[in-house]
């Protein structure tokens, strides 16, 4: 469909929102509730290869902000250990190492098209 032929539905921006699996849930509910609709596809991250979602969302002009912050109270950065071999012991002996998971990676692009065929 073409925006400019559909007043009801004028999408001119593309959210690609990337969250934790435990937090995706709370994100699309209150996304939801705010009249947002929403894409969801299963994902895994790379580097610690931790269940992900990534959340695609159509916006109207003037929306991103709501978006925002809807994700950014209910995505939110939490403290994990990972176990971690110890070099320069004689035994491979696993030391817990804090890194930082969650939050939400939010990709805004410029919608100039879209159609449902």
């Amino acid at each position: 469909m073409n925006p400019e032929a559909n007043p009801t539905f004028p999408v001119d921006r593309l959210l690609m929102v990337v969250v934790q699996a435990q937090d995706a849930d709370s994100a699309v509910m209150a996304l939801e509730r705010h009249g947002f609709t929403i894409t969801r596809l299963p994902s895994q991250g790379g580097f610690l290869g931790r269940r992900n979602a990534t959340l695609l969302i159509g916006l109207p002009a003037g929306r991103e902000e709501q978006a925002l912050q809807d994700l950014r109270e209910n995505c939110r950065q939490r403290v994990e250990y990972i176990a971690v071999p110890l070099e320069s012991a004689p035994l491979a002996l696993p030391v817990p190492t804090p890194i930082t998971v969650g939050g939400a990676t939010v990709f805004s692009l410029v919608v100039e098209h879209f159609e449902e065929v």
